[in-house]
């Protein structure tokens, strides 16, 4: 970064420096996780005050390029969980994949069992009927990133009975036997860790977790799935737009390079 504050600009000086931040990113290279110039330094490198630094930091944080760690400093920020887990009905590794990234899984539990009241009312079956259950921790670019069971009628999670799950997408292993989602209900709220989900995800328990709930439905109304899955908080970020005397709000996605995009309605 060896530009220089332009102070006739009309651009406020936190802007500039903002601007400046992020050309430095790209100009240099730098990878999620890798640290930038700390505040000291960057007063110094500029002859700008601590308030100015603190508010181009502050608003890169709010646009999900940076994330500052308290005592640590200031990193590049890793990527997030994507609005389209909450509004659409694509998975985690899909949708990671899409975005250039890895997901592996660690399979913690993969069997059949018997529905209880939760899990029968999810897939329309009676208590007390077989289920597949499948618990994993699931990991994006070697981080843990969310824990998640999903529980699918004996007649589809069958046919997942057996298969390595570990380097491969449930759904396109279930389309593989012509089990496809075309409908459903997805659900995302605020939760906090319990210790040994926090042990799981590398948190400390009562870290703020995003919980998303899922029932996916064939063609034909019946459920194939039922979801609940905890994704780190410091990994989910979304903002929603409201607009005045409207019974739905706007669901945007801060994308990398700082713009919104339209993601859906939530009502």
């Amino acid at each position: 970064m060896h530009d220089t504050i332009d102070r006739h600009s009309a651009a406020p000086m936190y802007d500039q420096l903002r601007q400046l931040i992020i050309e430095g990113i790209s100009r240099d290279g730098l990878q999620p996780g890798d640290p930038l110039p700390g505040e000291h330094r960057l007063c110094e490198r500029y002859g700008i005050s601590r308030t100015v630094v603190r508010q181009a930091l502050a608003q890169l944080e709010h646009e999900g390029l940076v994330e500052r760690v308290k005592g640590k400093g200031t990193f590049v920020s890793r990527p997030r969980t994507s609005e389209s887990l909450v509004h659409t009905l694509v998975g985690l590794y899909d949708d990671v994949e899409r975005r250039g990234g890895h997901v592996h899984s660690d399979v913690l539990r993969h069997e059949q069992t018997l529905a209880d009241d939760e899990i029968a009312a999810a897939l329309e079956v009676e208590v007390g009927a077989p289920v597949v259950v499948l618990d994993r921790l699931r990991h994006v670019d070697g981080e843990p990133w969310s824990l998640s069971t999903t529980w699918m009628p004996d007649a589809v999670g069958g046919v997942t009975l057996g298969v390595d799950l570990s380097e491969r997408s449930l759904y396109r292993l279930l389309a593989d036997h012509e089990i496809v989602a075309t409908s459903g209900v997805r659900s995302a709220e605020a939760t906090v860790a319990t210790h040994e989900q926090a042990q799981h995800l590398g948190v400390s328990a009562g870290s703020a977790l995003l919980r998303l709930r899922s029932v996916s439905r064939a063609a034909d109304g019946i459920p194939i799935e039922y979801f609940v899955a905890h994704h780190r908080g410091d990994r989910s970020r979304f903002e929603f737009q409201l607009q005045q005397e409207q019974s739905q709000a706007s669901l945007l996605h801060v994308d990398d390079d700082g713009g919104t995009s339209r993601a859906g309605t939530v009502r």
